[in-house]
């Protein structure tokens, strides 16, 4: 089976424009994400419509692929990545892992979980879920909860606290009953992302702002793979603020 793990990255964010290109203990962000998945996957990409990401990718020996300056979403840049990759290499691709570009501690047993799921013919959509730790998290409406079924399939992604528990306090949720947050990695095989990629935003999908949600609305099965490992991000300077005071390079 033939997998490849895609890293989007672009230069312009609004909360942290350059994040790619951020130093984390000598060694710029995306090269700390990109060297992660190698231990865990042959084939990488980084996808990115920006000269200075391609040239700093270029330098460290890692493979780039130029791509528009419109995607509104990762999972857009994945599908227009995916179509070069194939037309250069005239070679298919089954499965595709879209990489969260701003985690660069992130675990290779994450991405190998994922490919392993594709064993089932069944399974179009995968991703991770991780079993919440603190009462806290249940009520962070900044970390998407997510409920399955018992075949390992999701049911919905919520900002909110899923399920809601009858019948108890709240401050005794986190102790009744196992909640679980998604770890926003994906795996897709390529013609469903092919297909994804053309639907239009759902009406779940803009209550939660959540994108996966889209893909529940239209009919696709996401499976999940449970881990016990996560990632952190860096998503403002302040996360980086953090990461280097507790020098965990």
């Amino acid at each position: 089976m033939n997998i490849i793990g895609i890293i989007p990255a672009r230069y312009d964010s609004a909360r942290f424009p350059g994040k790619p290109l951020i130093k984390i203990g000598g060694k710029t962000m995306i090269r700390r994400v990109y060297e992660r998945c190698t231990l865990s996957l042959n084939n990488v990409i980084v996808a990115t419509d920006d000269k200075r990401i391609r040239k700093e990718v270029e330098g460290f020996g890692g493979h780039v692929i130029m791509t528009s300056h419109d995607h509104e979403s990762g999972t857009d840049r994945c599908a227009e990545a995916i179509t070069l990759y194939q037309k250069s290499h005239n070679e298919p691709v089954d499965v595709v892992i879209n990489i969260q570009g701003d985690e660069p501690f992130l675990d290779p047993m994450m991405l190998s979980h994922l490919s392993k799921s594709f064993i089932d013919p069944k399974i179009r959509i995968s991703t991770l879920i991780k079993k919440i730790s603190s009462e806290d998290e249940i009520f962070d409406p900044n970390l998407p909860k997510v409920v399955v079924d018992k075949n390992g399939m999701v049911l919905y992604f919520s900002r909110s606290p899923i399920p809601y528990v009858s019948n108890i306090e709240k401050s005794r949720w986190f102790v009744e009953y196992p909640f679980y947050k998604h770890i926003g990695i994906y795996a897709f095989r390529t013609k469903t992302l092919m297909e994804i990629t053309q639907l239009l935003p759902s009406t779940l999908e803009q209550a939660e702002l959540l994108e996966q949600n889209r893909w529940l609305e239209n009919g696709y099965t996401i499976y999940v793979e449970e881990t016990q490992h996560e990632s952190i991000s860096i998503d403002t300077p302040e996360d980086l603020e953090k990461i280097n005071s507790m020098e965990i390079m």
